[in-house]
């Protein structure tokens, strides 16, 4: 357990005469703070003591002194023994809830950033641990469906409304979990339900035209095709370096790469026919001069020269791999495994557009 003392230091601040010192509390081992995210050794206390009394009135301001610095310590020792066997102490209520969220924002970025701007100006700017509350928490949520505007200057969507209120209600998760919160709030809190929206997606048929049409800009190609074949994300790609493609265990070709999203490290088996989009085997970037700019710019001039019509953005191609494995009768749990999903419902959306189970039953009901 962390043990909490009294140190003296000698300060020229705590008088000029140098005839007194400062007062601080040690902590040993270091006390980490969850809501700075770092660790601390000493304390102030904002009190001093004289050195060494000569007068009766010096002895008894020192004896006092160290009275309500005793009282001090035995208040921090018992926040920190709260903190170890899971009490949240009174104190945390008064810390700043939405620095605690900043910190976490700037961390993940994304809709977690995105949630923590619309969090900030829906309290103005101001929010302890103590003021969250179930009602404030839904009332955030009404917030985002009905009042929230995004950058465009019109309302969110519904859809990015949830994602927002996913990200808010992780924070409060990881609130409880620092001991910042006496209760999971969470589980009295509704999420907003998604419309589903089914993702749009390449037929095979439209993947072997994309193919067979020239591109004036090949690595852009090559990076799609790419993309089509093993699923992954445009951030994987543009961080995809040589050393990442290896051989598996199995003697095929895999990637082995932390993956941007989840920051975990995956091994995703890749064909052979894949990797001849990679071109010939070097050092460095496998992509090398690929942009997110360039493909916002100049892809859809490739893809309508295909004769595709449809609005294709390059994370269709990983929506597009994941539908045509299904579609080609592998389960949906190695689909799962393959686009590296922490959750098999995750995927599950790619079988209801294809599911032959749905279309066998469909034929199976006929007049003739």
């Amino acid at each position: 357990m962390i043990k909490v003392t009294i140190i003296k230091r000698k300060s020229r601040a705590a008088d000029k005469k140098g005839i007194k010192s400062l007062l601080y509390l040690s902590f040993s081992p270091a006390l980490f703070n969850p809501i700075t995210m770092k660790t601390i050794r000493f304390e102030a206390m904002g009190l001093d003591v004289y050195d060494r009394p000569k007068t009766p009135l010096q002895n008894k301001y020192n004896k006092d002194i160290y009275e309500k610095a005793e009282a001090i310590r035995c208040q921090r020792q018992l926040m920190v023994i709260n903190d170890e066997y899971g009490f949240v102490d009174k104190s945390a209520k008064n810390a700043d809830f939405l620095e605690f969220f900043r910190n976490i924002s700037i961390r993940k970025g994304g809709k977690c950033d995105a949630s923590y701007k619309h969090f900030k100006a829906f309290v103005k700017g101001k929010c302890t641990f103590a003021n969250i509350s179930v009602m404030v928490c839904e009332k955030f949520r009404d917030y985002l469906l009905d009042e929230a505007i995004c950058r465009k200057g019109s309302k969110l969507s519904n859809n990015t409304a949830a994602m927002y209120y996913m990200a808010f209600r992780s924070v409060l998760k990881e609130a409880y979990r620092c001991r910042l919160l006496k209760e999971n709030i969470n589980d009295y809190l509704d999420k907003i339900p998604e419309n589903r929206i089914p993702k749009p997606y390449l037929t095979l048929d439209e993947v072997k035209r994309l193919d067979r049409t020239p591109c004036h800009i090949p690595v852009m190609k090559h990076a799609a095709m790419f993309s089509i074949m093993t699923g992954l994300r445009i951030s994987d790609i543009l961080t995809l370096e040589w050393e990442h493609i290896t051989t598996a265990p199995d003697g095929g070709p895999c990637i082995v790469k932390v993956i941007q999203k989840s920051r975990r490290l995956e091994s995703i088996p890749i064909s052979e026919e894949a990797l001849t989009y990679c071109g010939e085997r070097g050092t460095g970037l496998v992509f090398n001069g690929l942009s997110r700019q360039m493909i916002y710019s100049q892809m859809s001039r490739w893809i309508a020269s295909a004769g595709i019509t449809k609005h294709i953005s390059f994370h269709i191609f990983r929506h597009t791999h994941a539908t045509l494995l299904v579609a080609l009768g592998n389960s949906i749990y190695t689909v799962s495994k393959m686009l590296t999903h922490q959750n098999v419902g995750t995927t599950q959306i790619y079988a209801e557009v294809v599911d032959p189970l749905k279309r066998d039953a469909a034929n199976s009901l006929t007049l003739k």
